[in-house]
């Protein structure tokens, strides 16, 4: 990487005071720690809390803050943010939504998922959550993978092997008590331990470990549950009445599901699941666990809280102190707290890979590589992990609620099977190895094709193409104040360069800038003092005399670095691929690049695939993506300041294109989730309330905790069903519009989707792009697909239960409309003029 040896020399102790801060500032995601011992540096964290509390103190910029949190874009100056449109542009837009509220809703059902548990199971998944005789006793199966489960006891205990080849009943879970199941040509079957060994009969009826005997097993009552987290919404998933109308549900499109991984996976606390479940998956990382939870020196910080506070460490049952919304470094996306969100609505889920190799190389517990790429394809490789595990929990291969997809079509059939479609993506600031040295690119362009062939045949579907620093590929936005003095030192680290940031065209719009660099600015031309952060970095990491220290001109500030020929290439090869676009993060100048660059494919009729996922675009950029046929979703945050949001976007809606909206989570990302508006707040939510689809939601228990939305915020990600109401509450007379937005916005996702892969969008909002009615009927035929008729004639205005309506051209220019009838496996039986 060409780094200079000196930037890598420090203390343990101060690697882990510096990480403390730098992470806060990176806005990563991360994984748990070692614990203490002799020579570990966790036992040299207290001795860093006099510089990190003059660091906190120095600092300005907090995610907490809510002028970050509930801004229209991530950054303090742009909560006052013009709006780029006029007031008749915006009325026009606000009556437009108003008018696809109108539109007739699609039929929904209900899904029944899992599979019915019969007398005797029909094969090695059909046991999961079963209780049933073995050898004459019973035992709960709880799955820990497609085909292997544990055997709990009614006194709670495992059946498990050992070294003697003894079989007995013990404490915990282990490799000795994780059984695979096989079965056998006559219906019985058998067990055996990951070293081999096979549960036997002996000749008295009892057990050992020996070869394999065949055991048949019947259904039976009276087994203890195995302890998991509830979900505590009732009725089952709804779904659709056909695989291919249109759809309802909530969309997430920026959420870390797999950052336990990042930054060397120990930073933040447990996975998302466990082969033994929640006692196993949900406890505080082992650093943390230091004098009684005052080792979590990092967590400190994040929360805004003195270094050396601490918390209550216990996880599964208590959970005490965590999660909570402004827990940063611990796990809030559990698979059953993700699971309680589907019930409750969600059905577009994008899961973000993630890396950033400084924080991850300065922060000195680790045990996974810093290499972007190797860290991206061990979590997409978890993603599938868990989409096997879910699967198991439900019956076997396919009969899970968690689907990865990789095409829109495919999620459209997920979503309308009653499912959550699940989205994988990549946010990394050195996508595919593709950095920049002295402003130099390291990277070829065969390396960059390369790169996305593998990503894409990951599955990956949704980019940004950087995060934290510039790279081959663009400049980066930056980050304000000290937090920007960080990013900013970050930058030199991993490129060698300063940002190269410049005071901003006059000509840019008001809020057409990137991160204003604070701290190193110079007023007046006047080179600043170093401030307390800049200076302790700089004596950590020895800087003194290594480069001299940028003296930045007046604000507003643009980063000189813009979208590079690679980054051109990278994009217009991420449009002919499929893959969806989002800018956020770029540079000023790279993300208005790369948007003339989509808006000059789509003038060539390409298509291209947008969003912004988690407010981090310049407000001036949200108009020109919603013309491109884009999606926005900004980033959660509180539900007062959420709704303030929604109500700006009402204001840019295109009325070329379907209208839905989402929130960017930004969960394990080191995002401050929604706060709690208080037990006393105006018109709090009551529970159980109705959930979209008609479930009823309550509140959700997790061992011995009870979560209320109203006193407890998004503590973790269970809680966006009722965050949701309590964002309608807040809109008042405007929340049923609100809700209605909220459920149109996976159509709005996937419609924007399949215009990236192709599809035409809708002739009846886009009139030039009718056919003539003989030219409709001469294009779509009997027996073509669904997807064959998207081709032929664009996408449908409706598509309710099993007909897709659309527009043509009849006599004298007038409009047509014609329906198009499809038999229940999705394949026309006829086309019709209605209007």
């Amino acid at each position: 990487m060409g780094r200079d040896p000196r930037l890598v020399r420090l203390g343990v102790a101060s690697a882990v005071a510096l990480t403390t801060v730098v992470a806060a500032a990176l806005g990563g995601i991360g994984g748990g720690s070692d614990a203490a011992a002799p020579g570990n540096p966790i036992g040299s964290m207290h001795a860093t809390t006099g510089t990190l509390l003059a660091l906190q103190a120095a600092a300005e910029h907090n995610e907490n803050d809510l002028a970050v949190k509930n801004a229209l874009s991530r950054s303090p100056e742009a909560a006052t943010a013009t709006d780029p449109t006029t007031d008749a542009q915006r009325a026009a837009s606000e009556a437009y939504v108003e008018s696809e509220r109108a539109m007739p809703d699609p039929t929904l059902t209900t899904a029944t998922l899992g599979r019915p548990r019969l007398a005797v199971p029909e094969d090695r998944y059909a046991m999961a959550g079963g209780c049933y005789t073995l050898n004459g006793k019973k035992y709960l199966f709880q799955a820990t993978d497609l085909g292997s489960y544990l055997l709990w006891t009614p006194d709670k205990k495992f059946l498990g092997g050992n070294l003697l080849n003894a079989v007995n009943p013990v404490a915990k879970p282990s490799t000795w008590t994780d059984w695979t199941v096989q079965r056998t040509s006559t219906g019985a079957f058998t067990f055996t331990l990951a070293n081999g060994k096979a549960l036997h009969r002996t000749a008295t009826n009892g057990l050992n470990l020996g070869t394999a005997s065949a055991f048949a097993l019947a259904t039976t009552t009276g087994c203890t549950p195995y302890p998991e987290v509830d979900t505590d919404v009732t009725g089952d998933p709804f779904a659709g009445t056909s695989s291919f109308q249109e759809v309802r549900g909530y969309v997430d499109p920026h959420t870390h599901g797999m950052s336990h991984e990042f930054l060397g996976g120990r930073v933040i606390c447990s996975p998302p699941w466990s082969r033994y479940g929640a006692p196993y998956a949900l406890v505080d990382c082992p650093d943390h666990q230091v004098a009684n939870g005052k080792g979590a020196v990092l967590d400190d910080f994040l929360a805004g809280r003195t270094p050396g506070t601490g918390h209550d460490p216990v996880g599964w049952p208590t959970f005490k102190d965590w999660p909570n919304p402004h827990s940063l470094t611990h796990q809030g996306v559990y698979w059953k707290w993700l699971e309680r969100s589907w019930r409750g609505g969600l059905r577009v889920y994008t899961n973000l890979l993630v890396e950033n190799n400084v924080l991850c190389e300065l922060y000195p517990l680790k045990k996974n590589s810093c290499n972007d790429m190797q860290s991206i394809r061990r979590q997409a490789k978890d993603m599938w992990k868990l989409q096997d595990y879910i699967d198991a929990q439900y019956g076997g291969p396919g009969r899970g609620w968690y689907r990865i997809v990789t095409d829109p079509f495919q999620a459209r059939e997920v979503i309308n099977s009653g499912k959550l479609a699940v989205i994988m993506g990549i946010e990394t600031s050195v996508p595919f190895g593709c950095n920049v040295h002295l402003g130099k690119s390291t990277c070829t362009q065969a390396q960059l094709d390369a790169g996305l062939a593998e990503v894409k045949a990951m599955g990956v579907r949704q980019m940004e193409i950087t995060n934290k620093f510039d790279n081959a590929l663009t400049g980066v936005a930056g980050d304000d104040g000290t937090t920007g003095t960080i990013t900013n030192l970050g930058n030199f680290i991993n490129t060698g360069s300063f940002l190269q940031m410049k005071t901003c065209p006059s000509t840019n719009a008001p809020d057409q800038h990137d991160k204003l660099q604070g701290p190193l600015t110079a007023p007046d031309g006047a080179l600043p003092q170093q401030d307390a952060i800049f200076g302790a970095i700089g004596q950590l990491y020895g800087l003194a005399g290594t480069q001299p220290l940028p003296a930045y001109p007046p604000g507003p500030h643009c980063n000189a670095r813009g979208l590079t020929d690679l980054g051109k290439r990278l994009l217009n090869e991420m449009i002919d691929n499929g893959i969806l676009f989002d800018p956020d993060h770029m540079s000023v100048n790279g993300r208005n690049a790369a948007l003339d660059l989509y808006e000059q494919a789509a003038a060539d009729g390409r298509h291209p695939g947008i969003l912004s996922s988690h407010s981090w675009s310049t407000p001036d950029a949200y108009p020109r993506i919603y013309k491109l046929g884009g999606f926005i979703t900004p980033y959660a945050g509180d539900s007062p300041g959420f709704v303030d949001k929604w109500k700006q976007h009402l204001g840019w809606a295109d009325p070329r294109y379907y209208f839905g909206f989402g929130y960017g989570a930004d969960m394990n990302g080191f995002g401050a989730q929604g706060s709690p508006r208080g037990a006393n707040a105006t018109n709090p939510v009551t529970y159980p309330f109705t959930g979209l689809g008609g479930v009823t939601i309550d509140k959700g228990v997790s061992g011995q905790r009870v979560w209320d939305i109203n006193t407890d915020g998004v503590a973790q990600y269970g809680l966006y069903p009722d965050w949701i109401e309590d964002a309608s509450h807040v809109a008042g007379a405007q929340g049923v519009g609100f809700k209605e937005d909220m459920s149109r916005g996976a159509e709005a996702y996937l419609e924007m989707w399949e215009r990236a892969v192709g599809v035409a969008p809708d002739s009846c909002r886009n009139a030039p792009l009718r056919k003539t009615v003989a030219d409709f009927r001469t294009a779509v035929t009997t027996g073509m697909t669904t997807r064959q008729v998207l081709d032929a004639v664009g996408q449908p205005y409706e598509r309710l239960g099993r007909t897709y309506t659309t527009c043509a051209t009849g006599t004298g220019g007038t409009e047509a409309r014609m329906a198009v009838d499809f038999s229940a496996a999705g394949v026309v039986t006829g086309v019709r003029r209605t209007a």
